[in-house]
């Protein structure tokens, strides 16, 4: 596929596809791991260590993948790499920092103990899970700049190739781990993820350098030439990444003041973890904005339109259809009370995917225009209208349980959606950060 090649829905779906399918290829990811600590003598031990450590880790995630998204706006040439590269090394030197300072200080028994309020007994094992997880950050960084790479250049196929190698890599590593009878700590699923990760970023890389070696040194037009430049657009997208972790901790701790406290914690987490599976094929819009919305941008419109609809669409087949019992009863083994929770709290969450593929398209006409400030304050402002609804509702229906975080996530999202969409409406002739021509970009094309 090259730059000359007319737009068309063929080309779009052609680049959107892979994405979507190595989005949603991370849930096995998680699976293989899950099932292979449940084969442990002590699998709630096992399985509780990792996942409070993956949750630690889940904070610097974030903004790593970030860096995917301003490579994908701002690489055009080696020089525009360069920048990002020194700004990349910053951010991992604080991770590993902050890493460290976790497992050989203190610092880490205070977090796990009082943030996360983990049981004495648990502690030295959350570490030790840790331990290696934060190396994992070292693998996403590289994988997700140079998978910004690869995009930009329309060759998302290798993302689902890294992503299937990594899959393969981590069943091949779990066998050998169920095989040898050796899961006896949470450090197992750190390995296996480890391994998987270091796996995908080699296969992102060396596609990746591959692209990066054929392109030019310096484009004359392109206006990111520093560190200064890559910073600019980078840290707003940062201090949003801040924002939005704490929206997740929010919502648990106030529904933790319903009248059915764990079941309102578990139904949201069921109807939550089933939602964003529909969605998960849908996240990369904003990839389809930043890489074609200059070539041609009324095609683009409707492809976001035809592809937004359908995880809402997903989504409100499941829950106000018979499909919706049958897929919690049978797919994610809920029952009783909880299945009848969870999809009430899934119907209440019906905005979220009806909103959330359209605030991505929006938010790639932001990325495009370089207006990254804007993404820190309509963050805010979802974090600021979701904590008003939940203490709205809370206080006058606390028997909604689970209900009361779908609702005041939606909401929040919604919020963030009319900031985004009002920047967008009073600035639509700004330029873009990227250099482009009609029908072509100035970066290499695959």
């Amino acid at each position: 596929m090259t730059s000359s090649e007319p737009l068309s829905w063929r080309r779009l779906f052609a680049f959107f596809v892979p994405l979507g399918i190595s989005a949603s290829l991370v849930t096995i990811s998680h699976v293989i791991i899950n099932s292979t600590l449940a084969r442990s003598a002590h699998p709630e031990t096992v399985i509780a260590s990792y996942a409070i450590a993956g949750s630690l880790l889940t904070l610097t995630e974030r903004p790593s993948t970030l860096l995917r998204q301003t490579c994908s706006a701002l690489v055009r040439d080696r020089l525009s790499f360069q920048a990002l590269t020194f700004v990349t090394k910053i951010f991992l030197a604080c991770v590993l920092l902050i890493g460290f300072l976790i497992v050989y200080s203190p610092i880490g028994t205070g977090v796990f103990k009082y943030l996360f309020g983990v049981s004495p007994d648990l502690l030295s094992k959350v570490i030790d899970v840790y331990e290696i997880l934060m190396y994992v950050s070292i693998f996403s960084v590289i994988r997700n700049i140079y998978q910004g790479i690869i995009i930009t250049n329309n060759r998302t196929k290798w993302l689902t190739i890294g992503m299937l190698f990594r899959l393969a890599g981590m069943y091949g590593l779990s066998l050998y781990f169920i095989y040898t009878d050796s899961i006896d700590s949470g450090r197992v699923g750190a390995i296996i993820f480890a391994a998987g990760m270091m796996i995908e970023t080699l296969v992102s890389f060396l596609e990746g350098n591959s692209i990066k070696r054929k392109m030019p040194a310096k484009l004359e037009d392109h206006p990111v030439e520093n560190k200064a430049d890559v910073f600019r657009f980078y840290k707003p997208l940062l201090l949003s990444s801040f924002v939005a972790l704490f929206i997740g901790p929010v919502i648990n701790i106030v529904l933790g003041k319903t009248t059915g406290i764990t079941l309102a914690i578990s139904s949201f987490a069921v109807a939550s973890s089933l939602m964003q599976l529909m969605l998960s094929f849908f996240t990369y819009i904003h990839q389809i904005v930043l890489n074609f919305y200059l070539v041609d941008a009324k095609l683009v419109k409707k492809f976001a339109l035809v592809t937004g609809f359908v995880p809402f669409a997903m989504t409100v087949s499941i829950a106000y259809t018979p499909l919706g019992p049958w897929v919690l009863e049978n797919v994610m083994s809920v029952q009783g009370n909880l299945l009848q929770q969870s999809l009430w709290t899934l119907r209440a969450f019906v905005l979220f995917p009806l909103i959330s593929p359209f605030l991505d398209f929006s938010n790639g006409l932001i990325l495009l225009r370089g207006q990254t400030k804007t993404m820190f304050r309509s963050q805010t402002a979802n974090a600021i209208c979701t904590v008003i609804v939940l203490l709205i509702l809370v206080s006058i229906f606390p028997a909604w349980n689970g209900m009361i975080g779908a609702v005041a996530q939606s909401l929040g999202l919604l919020a963030e959606l009319v900031i985004v969409w009002l920047v967008i409406r009073r600035t639509q002739k700004e330029p873009s950060m990227s250099v482009h021509s009609s029908g072509k970009s100035s970066s290499l094309k695959g």
